[in-house]
């Protein structure tokens, strides 16, 4: 096993190396999107609640609109979120090595080093995970009352993250009903403290959805509705956890999990925690698409399982690989990322990471710059994001959406009579809509990347007065 002074030197290594990815790889779409809500912080948005833009917001003000200002806070959270899951499972495991192997795991797994890499809401969702699951540890090996108030400033924080927190705290419920030695905590004062805590600092976004119509609860929560069941959907679920996870640290946290569940000893807690929000995703996956990062949250409880596993006896050549293959899938990834080393036809990280859609953007910034038109009108915020923060000296005005930017300004109805071009992707493209606030849209360009095709049309005299905004 490795110890815990090697485990430490390697992940000071994994974070450093994070620290230059965030710095070199330009920015996906919705890291973009998220740093357009940053300009207008509020208290919540359409989307998501608002703790990323939060965190956006400040490293921008300290690095500027770069995209290592857009993801400082996940550089810097990461050093508390691997401390938070060390401490966890030191308390858990009561062995150093194996809590430094727990880090080592959750640092060395795609999905952790992507989310806290990325400035999206899984990035604090993530840390505050971590830190729940490090107070709840306090509570089961310490007897320690007050570390409820700690569970609680934990989920509401994650609760201004991503309200996937939610599935904690039904699993802390669950567990303290079936923990014989936990349920005594129902008598006591503690975790309803802690839980008025939580709400206490979640009050801002709720507020705010109030006035809001409850859009973003009826956006998230819309998708639990049923569809036609499929097995499809399930294989893609668990393939992809196997890359994000990497295929022997998955296999490690699926036997952790099992032996946690079956011996229901102390890491029954961390079992009960995954198993309520897997059993969610599961459930979805058998009618809709589970999208790979959504169990991000989960993975502080599961790495400290699969750092339990390891101490088996039966698989341990095996699982001396577990460390290296992480390792390598990391680095290629890292390096397919920033220097796209493997000549795919279809760069999937080429396509996420906006690398396609940068020469589509310098060619629209050209002509707004020859004056061939005064802004570029989008029906996607995708195209709109990424124009706004990688040709900044260019109006983008999005047609459609306003409720994604509510307190950005309106288009002027003078620069929409100007000449204008509207730019879309062909799968994206709305150019009927376009047709419905412009008299004139005309013939399109098409601009062809390896994997897409996108479309320009120019447009002129609008109809009426187009309610665009000006993210």
């Amino acid at each position: 096993m490795i110890s815990a002074r090697i485990a430490a030197l390697c992940i000071f290594v994994l974070l450093l190396l994070r620290a230059i990815m965030a710095a070199q790889l330009p920015l996906s779409a919705d890291e973009a999107y998220y740093w357009l809500w940053s300009l207008h912080p509020a208290a919540g948005y359409f989307d998501h609640p608002p703790m990323v833009a939060w965190l956006i917001r400040a490293g921008t003000f300290l690095f500027g609109d770069t995209p290592f200002g857009v993801r400082l806070a996940g550089v810097i959270l990461s050093i508390p979120a691997s401390w938070f899951v060390w401490r966890a499972a030191s308390l858990l495991l009561k062995d150093k090595d194996r809590a430094g192997l727990a880090v080592l795991f959750f640092n060395l797994t795609l999905m952790a080093s992507v989310e806290l890499l990325a400035a999206t809401p899984d990035m604090p969702s993530v840390v505050a995970s971590a830190a729940f699951v490090y107070f709840l540890a306090r509570v089961q090996q310490m007897d320690d009352g007050r570390a409820w108030l700690g569970a609680g400033i934990a989920a509401g924080l994650g609760l201004l993250s991503k309200y996937s927190t939610l599935f904690l705290g039904a699993g802390t419920l669950l567990w303290l009903i079936m923990d014989r030695d936990a349920r005594r905590w129902l008598l006591s004062p503690w975790p309803y403290l802690g839980a008025i805590l939580a709400l206490a600092i979640f009050a801002p976004n709720l507020a705010w959805q109030s006035q809001h119509h409850w859009q973003t609860f009826l956006f998230q929560f819309g998708r639990i509705s049923a569809g036609a069941f499929t097995l499809r959907y399930l294989g893609e679920f668990l393939a992809a956890q196997v890359g994000l996870a990497s295929p022997l640290i998955l296999l490690l946290m699926a036997v952790g999990l099992w032996r946690a569940t079956r011996m229901r000893n102390d890491r029954l807690m961390l079992a009960v925690l995954v198993w309520v929000g897997l059993g969610y995703f599961f459930q979805h996956a058998l009618h809709d698409r589970v999208q790979g990062n959504w169990p991000s949250f989960l993975y502080p409880a599961l790495v400290i399982l699969a750092a339990d596993a390891f101490a088996l006896h039966g698989w341990r050549k095996l699982y001396s690989l577990t460390a290296p293959l992480a390792a390598a899938m990391l680095i290629a990834v890292y390096l397919q990322a920033i220097l796209a080393w493997m000549p795919l036809k279809q760069d999937p990280l080429g396509r996420l990471l906006g690398r396609e859609f940068a020469p589509i953007g310098e060619v629209v910034a050209a002509l707004v710059n020859a004056r061939l038109a005064d802004a570029v009108l989008t029906t996607d915020y995708q195209t709109t994001a990424w124009l706004r923060f990688n040709q900044p000296g260019i109006k983008v005005v999005q047609l459609n959406e306003p409720q994604r930017y509510p307190q950005a300004p309106a288009a002027d109805a003078k620069l929409l009579a100007r000449p204008l071009i509207y730019l879309a992707e062909l799968r994206r493209d709305q150019h009927l809509l376009v047709q419905k606030s412009f008299a004139y849209t005309g013939f399109p360009t098409q601009l062809q990347t390896p994997s897409s095709r996108y479309m320009v049309y120019p447009v002129g005299r609008p109809k009426s007065s187009p309610l665009g905004r000006m993210p």
